[in-house]
């Protein structure tokens, strides 16, 4: 049996606990939990009884060593830092997307992670999703040919206002570390990199409450370039209702649409390239295959994880998301902030320690937030605004 113990008992790591304690994971158990917060230690310590082991303080947890997995549900900012304590203290780690807000500092925790010899995971719950697996794995297999164009609106991250005011150190550059980038994205912008693979450039325009009273950005547009000459446009926002989920990727040997929990393909049955050199006429009818495939709704994806993460301890199972790639959707979004503040189309890899220099100017103009929720939510359900949704 293996034991979970989570830091940090807010949304996420409320609903963590419930569904480690309920027994939704086979082959794991809830052994502990550590929130600075007292009153919510005191409020678990209410619901989940004297079985479970309590902590006020992550250092005092992470010393004492009560479980094997260190489920980490803090804060942005706090994940590389207490992964990279956990890893010095011989503790397998999972934790909470974004890997961080910085990559210098999750770099350090990567090496941590590799000199621990420890396993490493990061929840990307919407790789189970079944409609981006499939995409993923025709772009592998080369079905879609060389790919020139990836285009990704993702509008539809809705929040309000109240969801911003809910807790001080939301859509602040001190508390969050940015805004729909690293907020809501982390997964839309790991799932761009783990279908086409990382950009060599980014060019970007995050727009700061464009839609809502924050400091942070609630619109991005990124445009991206590859070495081959493809390119990648990104689209995404918290102020759009209705919003949009499509993406289209296209290729020399056709496309793909995905839209509405439907994957359709549209499948040459010869390289575009070749009807490019044609020498008459100026437009074709060449044959098009269309295919349309359809996928349910799996709200099951942060379960799945805990349970891969548990089977690669028990079992040895390969990892669906290592946390190792979490640096990856990282840089997206650290390479479009840079290109923002300093008007210029960014470089990957880029200067790491500019960016923390840049971020401090960010940090400096926040305002004082509201005061944080600090009663413990007793919900043991995802919510569906962790979901994938079209």
């Amino acid at each position: 049996m293996i034991k979970f113990a989570i830091v940090g008992i807010g949304n996420m790591g409320s609903v963590h606990t419930g569904k480690l304690f309920e027994g939704a994971v086979k082959g794991a158990t809830l052994a502990a939990l550590c929130d600075a917060d007292h009153e919510k230690i005191e409020a678990a310590k209410e619901i989940y009884g004297d079985n479970i082991e309590y902590y006020e303080d992550y250092h005092e947890l992470i010393k004492a060593r009560p479980a094997d997995v260190l489920l980490i549900a803090t804060p942005h900012y706090l994940h590389p830092i207490i992964a990279e304590e956990a890893f010095e203290h011989g503790w397998n780690v999972l934790t909470e997307k974004p890997a961080g807000v910085d990559t210098l500092s999750v770099e350090r925790m990567n090496e941590a992670a590799k000199k621990s010899g420890k396993a490493f995971g990061i929840m990307f719950n919407q790789r189970t999703d079944p409609l981006y697996q499939a995409l993923r794995y025709y772009i592998s297999i080369g079905m879609f040919g060389e790919i020139k164009r990836f285009v990704w609106i993702i509008s539809n991250w809705y929040r309000t206002q109240g969801y911003y005011d809910s807790a001080g150190w939301r859509a602040t550059w001190k508390g969050e570390g940015g805004g729909v980038l690293i907020n809501q994205c982390p997964h839309n912008l790991d799932l761009w990199q783990w279908m086409i693979g990382m950009p060599s450039s980014i060019q970007a325009h995050c727009i700061k409450g464009h839609f809502h009273d924050i400091a942070v950005e609630d619109d991005a547009t990124i445009y991206a370039e590859y070495p081959n000459g493809s390119t990648g446009v990104f689209i995404t926002s918290t102020g759009e209702y209705p919003g949009t989920n499509r993406i289209e990727i296209s290729g020399t040997m056709g496309k793909a649409v995905a839209e509405d929990g439907k994957l359709k393909l549209f499948l040459l049955h010869r390289d575009e390239e070749l009807l490019r050199q044609e020498k008459y006429g100026f437009v074709t009818d060449e044959k098009v295959s269309k295919i349309e495939l359809s996928f349910g709704t799996d709200n099951n994806g942060h379960i799945k994880i805990l349970q891969n993460f548990t089977d690669h301890l028990l079992t040895g199972k390969e990892l669906i998301a290592p946390g190792y790639d979490g640096i990856n959707s990282l840089t997206i979004s650290n390479a479009a902030y840079l290109s923002t503040w300093l008007d210029r189309k960014i470089e990957l890899p880029f200067d790491k320690e500019l960016f923390v220099k840049e971020l401090s100017k960010q940090k400096d103009k926040d305002k004082q937030g509201g005061a944080a929720e600090h009663k413990l939510s007793t919900n043991t359900e995802y919510s569906g605004r962790w979901q994938v949704h079209w």
